[in-house]
């Protein structure tokens, strides 16, 4: 995986674990991040804490926050495009854009399935984007999760079939520390997202009753 020349080390590492703590109790205060429970997902495993998306940028003032931090972080790299990865990252990308010193443009991707036998995922710059991406443009994704990165890697593709280079990748929460990315990531939040089979689960052998709540949510 393509490591951050500037991760932090000794001191700053701790500093680094700090802010960490800081931006999980802002998701806590939304009530993006949900825990100490016993929740049924949409994919049907059970899991001890939830992030609901929706709610992750429903505070300005926080997303605000959020962004400038991600801003701090990419100031010295320069940006010409702030791409985000889908719909639900653009508010997060929104505010990361303003906040960088360079003014960069503001765009997002779409994603979709196509085959019928054998579904491939893809992506794809709405048309009227397309033309801010091109040989040369230096560009910024930003993510909400980070769960296979497999969303992520075919848009590293797409920027550099167009001629473009990606610089760096920020992203809100990072729940899968096992994802190897070709660029250097940023994250507000690293923590393993754990989830269970149900019939292995130990929150259902510890008699836990289960949050059914956000079951008919989209895929987890």
């Amino acid at each position: 995986m393509a490591r951050d020349s500037r991760e932090p080390t000794g001191a700053a590492l701790a500093d680094a674990e700090v802010r960490e703590k800081i931006h999980l109790e802002i998701l806590r205060r939304t009530g993006a991040y949900r825990a100490n429970d016993h929740f049924l997902l949409p994919s049907g495993h059970h899991a001890p804490e939830y992030i609901d998306k929706a709610l992750v940028t429903t505070e300005p003032s926080f997303t605000e926050g959020l962004g400038a931090v991600v801003a701090k972080h990419f100031s010295e790299w320069p940006v010409d495009v702030v791409l985000s990865t889908g719909l639900g990252a653009l508010i997060l990308a929104h505010c990361v854009a303003r906040a960088l010193p360079g003014r960069p443009l503001l765009v997002y991707a779409t994603k979709g399935v196509v085959g019928a036998g054998e579904p491939q995922r893809r992506v794809r710059l709405p048309d009227e984007f397309d033309r801010f991406v091109a040989r040369g443009t230096k560009v910024l994704i930003v993510e909400d999760l980070i769960t296979t990165g497999e969303t992520l890697k075919l848009l590293i593709e797409l920027v550099e079939r167009k001629g473009g280079a990606v610089i760096g990748i920020a992203c809100l929460w990072q729940r899968n520390s096992k994802v190897e990315l070709p660029k250097p990531v940023f994250s507000l939040v690293k923590r393993d997202f754990l989830t269970y089979d149900p019939k292995s689960c130990p929150l259902c052998r510890q008699g836990l009753p289960l949050n059914r709540e956000f079951a008919g949510r989209g895929s987890s």
